[in-house]
């Protein structure tokens, strides 16, 4: 029991920390869907283990209908974990989550196999998911990674990396020994910044010549006569 209460302070106390919205316990405690989440999983989970039909995912039913989170009574959950607003989430059966991470509304760590095997991603400590990010599949993600808003990851995930985009990317790993951080190249990320740079050169050529053929009819008939004659010699 000792070890329970010592837990759910834990939880209240990392709102507190990372929330600047959060401005006292009695707020967490009452208003605070995350907060509330955790404690019905805190719920479910040892029933599940003990293999107790149903009430289990009765009890992850009523959270969902409650914090319109949805946790699965055996995902396994470390301490520390922030779900911010959190409409929208889903966490899987056999997904497992680290220590101290932190998950934004409309996240999604799902599976992709029909099998009874680990089929839900693995997330380390200190991990960072963005709103609206889905994670795909057996995939572990290393800690210390941060996941932009709107990423789909389809596979793992080095420590200290940052991840972008659909399908997700690595664009930077941080180095913990000195703090500093590597931009990684991003071939897709140069090949559109190439492509916007040759629509803009056509654009601009288009324009130029819009401009010479509104000069050359304002100038009147004998001007296009004039024209065509230099491009006939020409």
């Amino acid at each position: 029991m000792r070890a329970l209460v010592k837990s759910m302070r834990r939880d209240i106390q990392v709102i507190l920390e990372r929330d600047p919205a959060a401005t006292s316990t009695l707020e967490v405690i009452l208003a605070y869907p995350g907060f509330h989440a955790r404690q019905f999983h805190r719920l479910a989970h040892p029933l599940w283990r003990r293999r107790v039909p149903l009430l289990p995912r009765l009890i992850s039913h009523l959270g969902r209908f409650v914090t319109g989170i949805e946790i699965h009574p055996g995902a396994r959950l470390g301490e520390g974990l922030f779900i911010d607003h959190g409409m929208g989430v889903v966490i899987g059966e056999t997904a497992e989550i680290g220590e101290n991470c932190s998950l934004y509304q409309g996240v999604t760590l799902g599976g992709t196999s029909t099998q009874r095997t680990k089929r839900h991603p693995t997330l380390g400590n200190n991990v960072v998911v963005g709103a609206g990010a889905k994670l795909i599949g057996a995939i572990h993600v290393g800690d210390d990674v941060k996941i932009g808003a709107g990423s789909v990851v389809v596979t793992s995930v080095p420590s200290h990396a940052t991840v972008v985009g659909v399908p997700g990317r690595v664009v930077a790993i941080r180095d913990p020994d000195n703090d500093t951080t590597e931009r990684l190249p991003d071939p897709e990320w140069d090949f559109m910044q190439r492509l916007q740079a040759r629509i803009a050169e056509l654009e601009a050529r288009l324009t130029a010549l819009e401009a010479r053929l509104s000069a050359t009819e304002a100038a009147g008939p004998a001007a296009i006569g004039e024209q065509q004659a230099v491009s006939s010699r020409q």
